[in-house]
């Protein structure tokens, strides 16, 4: 992820039809005490940051999606009442324990998380994989140590079906292009692609093109207050 000229963040999503209000179920104290221990992980790492970050200036702040945005992104999954998620990137797991969050608010039947990162054990030194298990999301999120190329064709020839994917690995136009074109076939028809850094020309121009093509359907761009 790479920060607005303006210092900021935004991503915008594409879909094919409103969001769904979110149903509560019979256990809400039960999701509240599992919730908890996630929004305390999630408090921790916006307050003191990661316990370790790579050697360059200001890179938990850079590569991170900031708190509110995450906050947009739950709040997102929880009103979809997503089950299935798809994330391409991790680095030091906030959008990922916000996804997390989300899941375990819907409270479904059979919540997963499947995370792609390639740099999460070489760059990241398992940083952001160690505070989803902190956060006891092992037991519905799981990581490939793969490339997005490599990943999402396998998840298609497994079958997997997801409700929502969130994308914010690689920047470079044609391995979004790549992303965008496995995750249309693993996105449920009228499900969701969340796009972070769309401001960037390389995401914006390749989320274009399937937009234009009538593959998916833009919805207008979502910014943080």
């Amino acid at each position: 992820m790479s920060a607005r000229p303006d210092g900021g963040k935004r991503f915008t999503w594409a879909a094919t039809r409103p969001c769904r209000q979110l149903a509560w179920s019979n256990s809400v104290m039960h999701m509240d005490e599992r919730g908890a221990r996630v929004r305390e992980a999630r408090r921790r790492l916006t307050q003191d940051g990661p316990p370790w970050t790579r050697p360059h200036e200001r890179d938990f702040e850079t590569v991170t999606l900031p708190e509110r945005d995450c906050d947009l992104l739950r709040d997102l999954l929880i009103a979809e009442q997503a089950e299935t998620v798809v994330e391409v990137g991790l680095a030091y797991a906030s959008s990922a324990l916000a996804i997390g969050e989300a899941l375990i608010t819907v409270d479904a039947p059979d919540p997963r998380h499947v995370i792609i990162d390639p740099f999460q054990e070489s760059a990241y030194s398992n940083v952001g994989w160690d505070l989803l298990l902190a956060a006891g999301l092992d037991s519905i999120a799981s990581l490939v140590r793969a490339w997005s190329s490599i990943a999402l064709p396998d998840l298609v020839t497994e079958g997997l079906v997801a409700d929502v994917a969130f994308v914010d690995g690689s920047h470079r136009f044609h391995e979004v292009f790549v992303d965008l074109y496995f995750l249309r076939k693993i996105v449920r028809p009228g499900g969701m692609i969340v796009m972070d850094d769309d401001w960037t020309p390389s995401v914006r121009t390749a989320v274009r093109y399937y937009d234009l093509s009538l593959v998916i359907s833009l919805v207008p761009e979502v910014r943080s207050a």
